[in-house]
């Protein structure tokens, strides 16, 4: 699934949003021709299907407007993609994933110009959320090691999603470093890595697939990506358990999907075990 949201302001009580496909860049100047747009918000890449924005182009169409343009690059990572060098206002990250790296801690931060984080900041300190010393502590330990993790990962990653593309019992494979990705061509001109998550689907059905799932190994299997053990999650019965097929197809999200995210463990342990719990099937 790749949604863009545009939120319009209309009052203090009540916001408009209106989603787009990532790709359709008309649907975009066409909801920001019809609508007084405060905001533009997405990630990129996307979860789970990995889709990729291109922020420069985005951020011209939506500053023409007046629009504030936010991206959440937790997929990418600090290090394989600046959004702010591309033009967005502001930069999320779940600071949980890649950045504390250590699937114990859960925390975000947002950057951008001090004008615009101060205001979050006053709304900060109303609200609360404060991180705890030890959080902190934690995410700063996890940043020691973040170009070592996703170094390791972006080539795991890559290398992996191209095994699994020939493989005959893998049908469909999504990753930003491959040429099959819709939105290719846009991440290699903005990302230096491709981000340690792969989403495949497997030759299968449901069960078929929950098969090749407990037959791993080495991953954990968990809703979460971006630490140093690698983690493996069915979209079907985890993220999406509470919608029905016909609702979960609506977002692309079929039952024989896996969302896979590698760790730094070594690349042929991980290889090994894949192909070992593919041969279940």
């Amino acid at each position: 699934m790749g949604i863009l949201f545009l939120f319009s302001f209309i009052s203090l009580c009540y916001v408009q949003a209106t989603v787009i496909d990532p790709a359709d860049m008309d649907a975009l100047e066409s909801a920001l021709d019809k609508n007084k747009v405060s905001l533009f918000f997405t990630e990129s890449p996307t979860n789970p299907f990995l889709r990729c924005v291109d922020i420069q182009l985005v951020s011209e169409l939506c500053h023409r407007k007046g629009a504030l343009v936010c991206i959440d690059g937790t997929f990418a990572t600090p290090l394989n993609q600046k959004a702010l060098a591309l033009g967005a206002d502001l930069i999320l990250h779940s600071a949980s994933k890649y950045i504390g790296g250590h699937n114990d801690v859960i925390a975000g931060c947002i950057s951008g110009p001090t004008k615009l984080v101060s205001e979050v900041r006053k709304l900060h300190h109303i609200l609360g959320g404060t991180l705890n010393p030890n959080a902190a502590y934690l995410i700063i330990r996890g940043m020691k090691t973040l170009h070592l993790r996703v170094q390791q990962q972006n080539s795991t990653a890559l290398r992996m999603a191209k095994i699994l593309e020939e493989h005959p019992k893998v049908k469909q494979v999504y990753y930003p470093g491959l040429p099959s990705h819709p939105e290719h061509h846009i991440a290699k001109q903005q990302m230096t890595g491709f981000g340690g998550v792969v989403s495949f689907e497997v030759d299968g059905d449901l069960v078929t697939t929950i098969k090749f799932v407990d037959a791993l190994k080495i991953p954990y299997i968990a809703p979460s990506f971006g630490g140093c053990e690698s983690i493996v999650d069915q979209p079907a019965i985890m993220s999406y358990w509470d919608l029905s097929q016909p609702e979960r197809e609506k977002y692309g999200i079929k039952d024989n999907l896996v969302r896979f995210s590698f760790g730094a463990e070594d690349f042929d342990d991980l290889k090994a075990d894949i192909l070992q719990a593919l041969e279940t099937m």
